[in-house]
């Protein structure tokens, strides 16, 4: 039996985001909101780089997602190119109904990438 990547859950509601804590170096795990396309998850923040799991992918970019019960080694990163910017912001406003345009609009897209 294959585990299932990314795209094979794509349809669960959220997924848990688990950092390394920046100043305690301690797990710090979140409940949020989630995109996939191809090999990539992706996330959007709110609270931009003040957000705590932001600040603390830049100092740790490694982490673990939980989607359902598998779960995944993957490395965080900023989005910078305008083009996956857009699919991020695409992808999570289609998954999730209601007024989200300001969220969705204003928010950081950061993407994670499957460690091997």
């Amino acid at each position: 039996m294959t585990m299932p990547s990314f795209a094979d859950l794509a349809d669960e509601q959220f997924c848990y985001l688990t950092t390394t804590g920046r100043t305690s170096g301690e797990p710090r795990t979140i409940e949020i909101w989630f995109g996939t396309e191809g090999g990539s998850l992706y996330l959007l923040a709110g609270g931009r780089e003040k957000a705590h799991w932001v600040r603390n992918l830049l100092a740790q970019p490694a982490a673990t997602l939980r989607i359902a019960q598998q779960e995944f080694e993957a490395t965080g990163r900023i989005v910078e190119d305008p083009a996956e910017d857009a699919l991020a912001r695409r992808l999570l406003l289609a998954k999730y109904a209601g007024n989200l345009e300001e969220w969705g609009r204003t928010a950081l897209p950061v993407a994670l990438e499957l460690r091997d």
